[in-house]
């Protein structure tokens, strides 16, 4: 089903700078987005992949990366692939918010405490949810730490996705800094849990998921 398709793929953080040394980011690695494009690649289909900081890297020759710093630098990597893309995978974990202000030079140490005004960051998924047309299949991640599944259908709802792929930072191994990863996938009729895999794995089951699932739109 991927053999010729177009996949937009978003992986890692985005570092959001306060000063020219500093940043509000976290711990995303972008291990999960990076193999999902390798397995997509692997299968046929051409990948663009705009990943946030991160050590990794990946050469294929169907896997075409953009790398980008920030939410806002993600979102005009996104929307310029958009239209042209067949799926869409929000893998990244964007930083909601970003300061309203960056110092020119390093801020230095002075009173015991100081503040930052932060403003939203542009919801990169929800945004392009918005002009998504029907053709089109659109993936969401969902990292949470409580009422797991009421917010992952939320997300589901509201940003017009078709599947969120949802992670709970209360399963052992799963998240942040692993090779492993044990997901839920939200539907909007049903909801497929899995065991704890390695990631290579979790992008198969992501990826079986999402044609049975677009097989189901496509005859509609």
């Amino acid at each position: 089903m991927f053999s010729g398709k177009k996949v937009l793929i978003t992986a890692g953080p985005t570092y959001e700078p306060i000063d020219p040394v500093r940043f509000i980011g976290n711990h995303s690695t972008g291990k999960m987005g990076f193999a999902l494009a390798r397995s997509l690649a692997e299968q046929g289909a051409e990948v663009f992949l705009v990943a946030g900081p991160t050590s990794l890297s990946l050469q294929h020759p169907r896997v075409h990366v953009t790398t980008i710093m920030t939410a806002d630098e993600m979102f005009a990597a996104c929307q310029s692939k958009a239209k042209e893309t067949d799926v869409w995978i929000f893998a990244a974990a964007v930083a909601d918010y970003k300061p309203k202000d960056i110092a020119a030079s390093k801020i230095k140490k002075s009173d015991a405490s100081f503040t930052i005004e932060l403003v939203k960051n542009v919801d990169i998924a929800a945004t392009l949810g918005k002009q998504k047309r029907l053709d089109q299949f659109a993936v969401g991640f969902a990292l949470e730490t409580d009422q797991e599944l009421e917010n992952a259908r939320g997300k589901l709802l509201r940003k017009n996705l078709d599947m969120v792929v949802l992670n709970s930072l209360r399963d052992p191994g799963a998240g942040f800094k692993h090779d492993t990863n044990k997901i839920t996938i939200v539907k909007p009729t049903t909801v497929e849990e899995y065991e704890l895999k390695a990631k290579d794995e979790v992008a198969q089951d992501i990826l079986e998921s999402i044609k049975a699932e677009w097989a189901c739109l496509q005859k509609k």
